[in-house]
């Protein structure tokens, strides 16, 4: 027999939480783009959206599925 707390745990899915990652990862990168037009280099806030999103996204989909881990 497996204890309850075991067979209750929830899973992780995966297609969601692909989604996830590439839902924040564009959201930051949209707005790096749209402060970098705001500054003069779309360029720049794209890169720098790009390298703010992909922990923040990482993040995103821990705090969602943390109890699956």
């Amino acid at each position: 027999m497996m204890p309850t707390a075991i067979a209750e745990r929830p899973t992780l899915d995966p297609l969601s939480a692909g989604g996830m990652l590439l839902g924040a990862l564009v959201a930051c990168v949209g707005i790096g783009a749209l402060v970098g037009w705001a500054a003069g280099s779309v360029g720049i806030g794209i890169a720098i959206g790009a390298v703010i999103g992909i922990p923040a996204s990482i993040f995103a989909v821990y705090r969602a599925y943390r109890e699956a881990f």
